[in-house]
């Protein structure tokens, strides 16, 4: 089986941005890359400690996070209701990632959850509540309600919206954005090896810059841009994952991608998210003959935790040959659900839908990805210098199947922790001063000019969508392999120039690691799975898969 995927070290040349370059260097003392609730919360841990560059590739705001309607899961009290624990919070966690978290990491997380929300509320985050208390909803997989939630279904957007504010108005943060995280340096260091320097990033206006950093943040998110079917915003290609990869960190269970049940399914929307939260609050899903299925699949029925409802819904569609199912609302009282859910009433509007008087049509898509760069709780990596945060890290939170709620939780956690430590590594760390990199890079690479980038990305899209996604199986996840090899042939031996060429590279690095990772796990367990190992097997399988570049070895 093929494995290695990335013998290029850089995906630029010398030429480009070697020491003959004359690219203009920036210098600082924490590099925070991504500007999601997991970036934004490290890079304000960090300034207490060190000055603090923010690089992003789009608006500051854009991210999975201002995507994030459910919201944020901690066993805090709301409403007068008792009966929440951590220790409950992290029961429903282990028994949703299904064998695969580190059960201390999930405590030491959890138990910080209460602080991170009381923060938030000293910093104006309004969340839902009454004089009473915070409003709590519940949703699959929880024994109780413990969601907190800003106005209705926007909770991400609220905190990402405060949190931004108080990164922009940091004196010793400096955001720049539309700006492109094309590589992290590497280089020799006396006392500890290999370790991180900084970034490559290309700017939108000044062009290419060489970064260097005391501490380096990876706050990047996922990788739902390599699935068609996604409710992932366009940035989400993967980009984090993939430049880790090339700078030799360790990655860890790739194979587990979240499929999210309910996305709006209408010709012509984006694949919006419904959240979970809407069954929470008795919504019901419906087959085409209005048959209300769940219960069928699942003794919780339509609370069941996301991978069985995403695959009860795939097999309904399966059996009554229709392209989707649907949500229905409208049993429930009228005022009630517009005032719960005031920006899904608001998209389906759009397209003529009522979500108290029509049922809406529904099927999965992919959402969050569960694995990544391995780290520990606080975000250190296997590349000294390197940490990271958020969707794009893998602390063995999530197992092999994320409890609803708990990423943004993670993400102000981790992102806190993450932050905090680097800021304090970067003050006892000497000055940055530029150094010779890892690798060979006096190479020039033929151009990527003659690709036709969106005919790649597209296909690759695909692909994965059939062939590695909900259900899998050995002949179609051996098909996509062999298709991402041809890809890889002509692809990544080119050398690009804008964003879109070096994002379908990092797509193809990430596509090709999943696809391997989800061959070689031969069981099924949490969103993996396997129609040719329908069993889960803790003999064999109760383990992580990771890759990393110096140990993947291409075919002889």
């Amino acid at each position: 089986m093929r494995r290695y995927i990335a013998p290029r070290r850089y995906l630029l040349s010398g030429e480009t941005f070697g020491p003959h370059s004359h690219l203009p260097h920036v210098f600082c003392d924490v590099l925070v890359v991504g500007s999601g609730i997991a970036g934004l919360r490290a890079a304000l841990a960090a300034a207490e400690h060190a000055n603090v560059v923010v690089v992003t590739k789009a608006e500051p705001d854009e991210s999975n996070t201002k995507y994030a309607q459910g919201g944020i899961a901690a066993a805090t009290f709301g409403n007068g209701r008792k009966g929440d624990t951590v220790e409950s919070h992290v029961a429903d966690t282990l028994n949703a990632g299904q064998g695969l978290c580190d059960e201390e990491t999930v405590r030491q997380i959890l138990s910080e959850g209460p602080a991170r929300i009381r923060e938030l509320l000293e910093w104006g985050v309004e969340f839902d509540g009454t004089a009473n208390g915070l409003d709590l909803a519940q949703e699959g997989g929880h024994s109780v309600p413990r969601i907190v939630h800003a106005r209705g279904d926007s909770t991400g957007a609220e905190v990402e919206t405060v949190l931004l504010r108080r990164v922009q108005q940091h004196p010793d943060i400096q955001v720049v954005d539309h700006a492109f995280t094309v590589d992290l340096l590497t280089g020799p260091d006396a006392e500890e090896g290999q370790r991180c320097l900084g970034a490559l990033v290309a700017d939108k206006r000044w062009g290419l810059m060489l970064v260097w950093a005391k501490q380096t943040i990876l706050a990047t998110g996922g990788a739902g841009q390599i699935y068609r079917e996604t409710t992932n915003p366009s940035i989400a290609t993967g980009d984090g994952l993939a430049m880790a990869y090339r700078a030799g960190c360790e990655l860890r269970d790739l194979e587990f991608m979240q499929f999210h049940p309910t996305t709006l399914y209408l010709a012509g929307a984006s694949r919006a998210l419904i959240s979970e939260t809407v069954r929470g609050e008795g919504a019901v899903l419906r087959n085409k003959d209005g048959e209300a299925f769940m219960p069928r699949y699942h003794p919780a029925g339509d609370l069941a935790p996301r991978d069985v409802v995403s695959l009860a819904i795939v097999r309904e569609m399966q059996r009554t040959n229709a392209t989707q199912v649907y949500l229905d609302l409208r049993h429930l009282d009228r005022e009630a659900v517009l005032k719960r859910f005031p920006r899904l009433q608001e998209l389906c509007a759009t397209f003529d839908l009522d979500i108290a008087t029509d049922m809406l049509p529904v099927r999965p898509s992919a959402h969050y990805t569960i694995g990544g760069i391995s780290t520990d709780a606080r975000g250190r990596t296997t590349l000294v210098g390197l940490w990271a945060c958020g969707e794009v890290a893998s602390t063995t939170l999530h197992g092999a199947n994320r409890l609803g709620s708990n990423s943004l939780l993670e993400g102000l956690v981790c992102g806190c922790w993450a932050g905090m430590e680097a800021g304090k590594a970067a003050g006892s760390t000497p000055r940055m001063e530029p150094r010779p990199l890892t690798a060979d890079i006096s190479r020039k690479w033929e151009s990527g000019d003659k690709i036709n980038v969106a005919d790649v990305s597209n296909s690759l899209r695909s692909i994965i969508w059939r062939n590695v996604g909900i259900e899998r199986h050995a002949a179609s996840l051996q098909e996509a392999n062999q298709m991402i090899d041809f890809w890889c042939s002509y692809v990544m031996d080119k050398e690009f120039h804008e964003p879109r060429g070096w994002e379908l590279q990092n797509m193809l690095t990430v596509a090709k690691l999943m696809t391997v990772a989800a061959l070689q796990r031969e069981e099924t367990r949490g969103v993996h799975y396997r129609a040719d190992f329908p069993q889960r097997d803790d003999v064999r399988w109760r383990r992580h898969i990771v890759h990393r570049r110096d140990s993947d070895r291409p075919e002889t």
